[in-house]
């Protein structure tokens, strides 16, 4: 018999926009959009849920999120203050458990199994790492605690913000059945809607009807997606010390197939994860970009350096030609967009060149003035073209 799991995911409740709201005591209680300016094609990186009110909502072109809410206060994205907080927020996870895999910024899996014995139950775990979150940086953490990845990602969303959500064994199937088809990985709209039309809506009727029914809807992701709706999911928690990559990736709110707004969303992720390698004093061998389609059909597009590098243009020249090959070859609407860069070495311990290449030793001259511009006066401080 195996040993129970114990996993918690914590996401951070509209985190850029609550950063903001934290360091700026005045926007409290207040629209806040942060992103890229509405006057040169910016999009929407976060939304507070005083914003989402008004259907606004993260990789949004900003033009629209103005029109949405005429109000809202625009800030531009400050990646260096939000990856400095995120790295206090692990810092308090990695009191608990070294069995922690980042999502990006703000999400995070953690197996807590090996460490019920030494800091109480699971859900005294979970309550410590929220109210320490909230004592120590001022800011409000979602958590979910369940038996495996899907039920636990589930959980932390089903009381946002600041929510707080169990689901075991026993209770799993009373929370399942009443939830919408859509909460179920893998189901994207087209999917829902194929669904629907033969009269499954909820997970419970999903789990109810025969494999052989759901075929025409569902595909060879039929058997995948029935496990998901009993609750089983047999996926480990993934620690940063064994997938050995840093990556950022933005699920969004509606399908998005505009070519600009997708560009836009990937440059903020390479800035975001260029950013992390620096501060961790790393560099990477490979980058590998994650497309998930609308009906779900996940790709990934890979490509490797001959040197490891962390400098921000060269991870995007290559991160951008990696997308441009995807897009002309199979462009569709996206449900998720990822970036991570793998194969880490620590900086500078790569085989040295014999000569110094004079434009990386600029870019890296860049990154590092960029970074300190960005860290006091914000991110849209230096702008970097597409």
């Amino acid at each position: 018999m195996s040993e129970p799991r114990y996993i918690l995911h914590i996401d951070m409740d509209a985190f850029y926009a609550s950063v903001e709201q934290l360091d700026d005591p005045g926007l409290k209680g207040k629209a806040v959009i942060v992103g890229g300016s509405p006057a040169k094609r910016g999009v929407v990186s976060a939304a507070s849920y005083e914003a989402r009110k008004f259907g606004v909502h993260s990789a949004m072109p900003m033009s629209q999120a103005v029109r949405l809410c005429p109000d809202g206060i625009v800030l531009p994205v400050r990646m260096k203050r939000y990856v400095e907080l995120s790295n206090k927020i692990h810092e308090i996870f990695s009191r608990y458990t070294d069995q922690i895999e980042p999502i990006s910024l703000d999400e995070a899996f953690l197996d807590v199994a090996g460490s019920t014995q030494l800091f109480g139950s699971a859900e005294q775990i979970g309550r410590r790492i929220k109210h320490e979150i909230k004592e120590e940086l001022g800011l409000t953490a979602s958590v979910g605690i369940a038996p495996n990845k899907f039920l636990a990602k589930l959980a932390s969303d089903l009381e946002k913000p600041d929510g707080f959500v169990i689901i075991t064994e026993d209770n799993k199937k009373r929370i399942l059945d009443v939830l919408p088809i859509s909460r179920i990985w893998g189901i994207g709209r087209v999917t829902e809607q194929a669904l629907k039309a033969i009269g499954i809506n909820t997970i419970g009727q999903l789990k109810n009807t025969a494999p052989e029914h759901l075929k025409d809807s569902l595909g060879n992701q039929t058997g995948g997606i029935l496990r998901l709706a009993h609750g089983i999911d047999d996926r480990e928690v993934e620690s940063i010390h064994v997938a050995k990559s840093i990556s950022s990736e933005e699920t969004f709110a509606v399908d998005i197939d505009d070519k600009d707004v997708l560009l836009g969303v990937l440059l903020g992720q390479v800035q975001e994860v260029a950013q992390r390698l620096r501060k961790g004093k790393f560099e990477a061998k490979t980058i590998t970009l994650k497309l998930r389609y609308g009906d779900f059909k996940t790709v990934t597009r890979s490509s490797t350096f001959s040197k490891a590098t962390n400098t921000t243009e060269t991870l995007w020249r290559q991160a951008r030609a990696v997308f441009l090959k995807w897009h002309k070859k199979s462009a569709g609407p996206l449900r998720l967009l990822g970036f991570g860069a793998s194969g880490l070495i620590t900086e500078g311990a790569g085989q040295k060149e014999l000569f110094v290449n004079p434009e990386e030793e600029k870019q890296k001259r860049l990154d590092q003035a960029s970074d300190k511009i960005k860290n006091r006066y914000g991110n849209d401080a230096v702008k970097r073209g597409g």
